[in-house]
This record gives structure tokens, sequence and C-alpha cells, in this order.
């Protein structure tokens, strides 16, 4: 009788949490969300053009078109009636024309296209080879930088034998001597490079201003707009030291190349100052370390008197723009998980203006986000909360106003829940850490709930108070999810994102467990129902701490590192871990990198198992995830491995591959979360 009254709660509670559901965060909602993405202000202040993007059900996808509104929030419309995907908004330098990117149509990549405002007419003004990208007008409005990839001729060793007209061979062999060859996300890489380019505005033939056979990353114009200057790596050894660049200088019509900077480290990030004068520049002097924080330099148009703005800021910085009066500089960082903007004189004196910047990096609580500047200082960025996706904002006289809420018919009847931050001290060294915590709708402080852990990326990146589908729908299923940013996490200074040198994964993973316990501690967290996931270094993390314990029920390692000598020589990054992670390469380091790999530990793992991993991942390639399956599997340790077809690294980024990691991750875990909750009750 009482097994059967038991039952019959039990039944109840999953009618309850069904009927509940209704109104809560769902995984078809995906394809509901819309967010804004690289606002521009116009020269005046007074219109913002965006990008808007949303998710496409039947084609599962996301698709770009630019928006444009008032200042104030009104006239809110779609730019141009272009059914093509649009990027790249910007304004010309009067203000009355937008140049933006789209898709051709003719399936040939994409091309420049120009909106006039006052007739609200636009046209393609290009006919490219390739497709551009970083548009960026010059000061006097008559041309349209940008760069574009340039192929070259790919390597071949023989000449093949003449065929019989009509026969079918099979295809000719890829052949590379490339240091880098291939890139995850795109697959392998065409021999050629990125170069500057420039075309009139009012459309023509464009003119290749580079012409080193080296990759230009960004670049800006000169005030006098008859030259530029950019960031590359001219130097001989260039393939082998990566991480190096400068900064040159060019005239128009690519005569009098000038080296402006030269040093051991990266320079990037520029911009010309709006007299020209002046070029303000990121970067750092590389000391060979697993991070270090970008910092503020300027120096003369001509490449004299550098110096470093001290910003009194220990946090990396992005995203520099200018003030329109030359005095000072705008920029972007993260700070405890959040990102902001920021001014900063020449002198150095720092003002945090806005914070919550983000909200485009769907899918896991990562920054980003982006902003823009008036010529009167207005600032207009992507907002983001664990609430909403990005919104825009524009902040003006020190005032905040809201421009947009893009998803406010659908959340207006759904129950997010509550997210929150939490602190701890590490139990290694009392360090201050923090974590992140999302419980369900419905939460109630006197009952016990199930916990997710969720172990971040990176390493060196940060979880924040930002929105994110995956722990919405975690929570949505009733788990309490944490979240938190161990030592190594970005957004709490270069010392402790830097613990990791050579010590990866290390004391983090005390980190990790200190802020389990302190979860258990708040009194409603279940300790007998506890689960683990993360994904990249989250899945090296996941398997490392059920390779060192046996609390969790379930675990899910998402396209996990699992050996660092086999990851190392495969991965389409294979010649950035010597040195600045591990000392030495492999084989010159085999028990170093042995000690720190999972694989080492997969022993001593007793915890249900699931493997994922994207089938054209080339970060962590499906071999590592298949070395932590198939040695569960050898040890009879109950484990699946799941495969997500045509996905890389970034393992989610259509709509239902987000839908179908999440869903496959929660069957994992409620299948041994439902096994207690029978357990218990036929106990009773």
């Amino acid at each position: 009788m009482m097994m059967k009254f038991n039952l019959l709660l039990l039944s109840l509670f999953i009618l309850s949490s069904s009927v509940y559901a209704q109104n809560k965060f769902e995984n078809l909602d995906v394809f509901e969300l819309q967010y804004a993405r690289d606002p521009q202000v116009s020269p005046d202040g007074s219109k913002i053009v965006y990008i808007r993007t949303k998710m496409d059900i039947m084609k599962d996808s996301k698709s770009s078109s630019l928006w444009i509104m008032n200042s104030d929030g009104t006239n809110h419309q779609k730019l141009t009636s272009l059914v093509k995907n649009e990027s790249n908004p910007r304004w010309s330098p009067d203000g009355k024309r937008i140049s933006f990117i789209s898709n051709s149509g003719d399936g040939n990549g994409s091309e420049i296209f120009i909106y006039w405002i006052d007739s609200k007419q636009y046209s393609s003004i290009s006919q490219l080879e390739g497709s551009p990208r970083s548009l960026n007008w010059s000061p006097d409005g008559n041309n349209i930088g940008f760069l574009m990839f340039v192929p070259e001729k790919a390597l071949q060793l023989v000449s093949p034998p003449r065929k019989p007209k009509n026969a079918k061979w099979a295809e000719k062999p890829r052949i590379t001597d490339r240091l880098k060859h291939e890139a995850d996300g795109s697959g392998y890489m065409r021999e050629g490079f990125s170069h500057i380019f420039y075309i009139s505005s009012d459309g023509g033939k464009p003119t290749q201003v580079t012409k080193e056979k080296y990759n230009h990353r960004e670049f800006d114009w000169k005030s006098d707009s008859k030259g530029f200057v950019f960031s590359s790596n001219y130097n001989v050894d260039w393939q082998y030291d990566y991480r190096n660049s400068e900064l040159y200088s060019i005239k128009i019509d690519g005569s009098s190349l000038k080296t402006l900077t030269n040093r051991k480290g990266p320079d990037r990030g520029l911009a010309v100052s709006p007299d020209g004068k002046k070029i303000a520049y990121l970067g750092y002097n590389d000391k060979v370390q697993t991070y270090q924080i970008t910092r503020l330099y300027i120096m003369n148009i001509d490449g004299g008197n550098k110096k470093e703005i001290k910003i009194n800021l220990d946090r990396s910085i992005s995203s520099l723009k200018w003030s329109s009066d030359n005095k000072g500089l705008y920029f972007m960082y993260d700070n405890e998980g959040n990102t902001k903007v920021a001014y900063s004189s020449l002198g150095g004196k720092t003002t945090k203006l806005v914070d919550n910047v983000g909200g485009t990096t769907i899918g896991r609580p990562y920054g980003g986000g982006s902003y823009s500047i008036s010529k009167n200082n207005h600032i207009v960025y992507t907002m983001t909360s664990p609430y909403n996706p990005a919104d825009l904002v524009i902040y003006a006289n020190g005032k905040n106003t809201r421009l947009s809420n893009l998803n406010y018919n659908l959340f207006k009847d759904k129950d997010l829940g509550e997210i929150e931050d939490i602190w701890y001290k590490s139990s290694v060294d009392g360090r201050k850490i923090q974590g992140w915590i999302a419980k369900p709708p419905g939460f109630d402080p006197n009952n016990k709930y199930p916990l997710i852990v969720e172990n971040h990326g990176g390493p060196i990146s940060n979880y924040g108070d930002r929105f994110s589908p995956e722990v919405l729908l975690y929570s949505s299923a009733g788990y309490v999810v944490f979240y938190p940013n161990p030592r190594g996490s970005t957004s709490y200074g270069e010392e402790f994102g830097n613990l990791l040198y050579r010590n990866y994964p290390g004391d983090d993973y005390h980190d990790v467990m200190d802020g389990v316990d302190k979860m258990i501690d708040q009194g409603y967290i279940d300790e007998d129902n506890l689960f683990v996931t993360g994904g990249s270094a989250g899945g090296i993390m996941t398997a490392w701490i059920v390779g060192k314990n046996n609390r969790f029920k379930a675990s899910a390692v998402i396209k996990p590192v699992m050996n660092w000598i086999s990851k190392t020589l495969v991965a389409d990054n294979y010649f950035g871990y010597a040195y600045s992670r591990y000392e030495g390469q492999p084989w010159e380091n085999f028990n170093h990198y042995w000690s720190f790999s999972p694989i080492s530990l997969v022993g001593n793992i007793e915890t249900p198992t699931m493997v994922m991993v994207g089938l054209n991942d080339l970060r962590t390639p499906p071999s590592e995830a298949k070395q932590l399956y198939h040695a569960l599997k050898l040890r009879k340790i109950e484990t699946v491995y799941v495969e997500i077809p045509g996905a890389f690294h970034n393992i989610s980024n259509r709509p239902s591959q987000l839908i179908t990691k999440i869903d496959h991750i929660l069957y994992w875990f409620n299948k041994y979360r439902n096994k207690l909750l029978m357990k218990f009750a036929l106990n009773r």
C-alpha cells in the first residue's frame, strides 16, 4: 500500500511538472530567438542601423538582415527588401549612405551594397571574385576599403598522366607544405592570403593595395584618405612566429610600405585618431605564457613616440574607438563575468560607462557583443541579461535607454527562473572564486534539487550573467545549474588567468569542487543527485572530475581533449601548445603532457558517461572523444557515444544542433535522476 502511495506521489509530481512546463523555456523556443548584432550609430547620432539575426526553423539556420531606427527607438523598420543575408553595415562620413555586404544571389559569394538614406534606394556596387569583409569608408567618403582573400596556385608535386576522354578518375591529391593548413569551422584552407582592397563608393573595379604574400588582418584609413595603417606579420618565420604581428603603413597605390612597430608580441586592434595624428593599438610584450592581457598603446602616425597608456585596469581590452575630440579612447573589457564599455583619457584616467554588453553568443553564457560611438559621444551597444539575448541600448547624457525588445512576445509569459552569482573561497589558496547559479522555475528553497555543474570552455574564457538557452533549458528541466569561473578564467586579472600555466588541468579542479560543496551548503541541493558536463575545456574538466572522484551520478563529456599528446599533433592548432601551456613538444616532455591528460585517469572512472563530439571537429577531433568512449566500453562502464554530423567544434552552430545537444544531455541525466526517484519511491 505504501509503495502504491509513493508511486502515486511520483506520478503526481511528474504530471504537475509537465503542466507547469507549459510556461517554461522549451527546446523549440530556440527557433523563436532573435538578437541584435553590430549596431552602428550615424555620425550625428540620429539613426542606428544594426544586424537582426533570427532562426529559420525550415532551413535550420540563422538569417541576418539589416534594420534601422531613430536613436530614440522610433521608426524601427527593415532597411532593404533583400532576402539574402546582410552584414557589416557602415555609415559614410557624412551620414548620407550606408555600405553593407550581402549575398550576391548567384552562389558566387557576396557583394558590397550602398543604401542611400534620402532616397531609400540601394544597389550593389561591386562584382568581386571573392567575399569582402571589414568594410571601412575613407574619411573623404570617396572610397570603401575592405579585406578579401586572394587565392594562390595550389601545390602540385607531379603532373598526372593524361586520362582518356570521358574517363572518370579519382580526385587529385590534396597537397600542402604549410604549417597551418586547416581551420575548425571551415575545414581545409585554400592556398592564398587576405589582402587590403578599396573600391570607389560610386562603384567600379576594386583595387588591390597589398601584394606581399602575408595575411592582412585589419586596417584603418589615414585621415587624408591617401593611405592605410594595417596589422600583419611580415617576419621571415611568420608561420612559426604566429603570435607576433606588427603595424605597417602603406599608400593607397601600394607604395611606401613602412614598418611602424617592431617587438616580440602582437600589435593589433588599431585605430587612427580623427585628426590623423595618432594611432592607438593593442598588444603586449610576449612572455610566452598561457594568458597575457592586452594593453593600450599610442604612437604618432609615423610610428614615433610610442608609449603605453596606463589605464590601471588589470583586464584585457578590445574594440578601440577614438572620441571625436581626439582626447581619449573607448574600449570594451570583461570584469567578473560582465562585459563593459569604458573611456580613458590619453593620460590614463579611466571611467566605466556601461555594463552588460553581450548577448550575441547564443548557446552558453560567454562574452561578446559590440558597440559604436557617434560624434556627440552617444554609445549604442548590444545589451544582455540572463533573461534576454542582445537588444539595443543607447547611452547618452549619463542615461541608458533600451531601444528594442526583440523577444518580448516569446518571453512575456515564460518563467525563466532566477539567476544569481555566488562567491566562495578556494581550498587551495583561499582565492575568491565566482560562479553563477540558475534556479528552476517555481524554485522553493525548502525543496531539494538535482544539480548540474556546467564547466566553461577555453579554458581562457569566462561565463557570466548573460543569456544562455542551454542554461535555461537545464533549469527548466528541474535542475539547479552551477557554472563557475575557476582559476584560469578571464576577467579576474592576468595573474589569475595565468594560474594554469604548465598546470592544466590542475587546481582549477579543486575550485570547481569547492563550488559544488558551496552549492550543497546552500541547503537546497540533493547531494546524492549531482551531474556534471561541459564542452571543449569544459569537457576536459568534466572528464578530469569523474577521473578524480565518484560523487556524480552521471556525466556528459562534450568535445573533450583526452590525450594531450595525440590532440596536440592532430588538431588544427597543433603548433600552439609548446611552451605556452606545457614545456617543449610532446616527444620532448612526454610525461608532462601525459600527466595532464584525462585519459591517464580513465581507470578510475565509475561514473556513467555520455561522450559527444562534432563529426567535423578539427579543434578536439572525434579521435579524442573515441579514446574515452572506447576505454569506458572496454572497462564495461555505462557509456554512450553521440556524434553530431556536419558539426565542427561549435557543435551547436545550427539551432537543431543546439537542441540536440541539450536534449541528449538531459536524457542521459534524467535516466539516472529518474532511477533515483523511482528507487526512493519503492523503498518507502
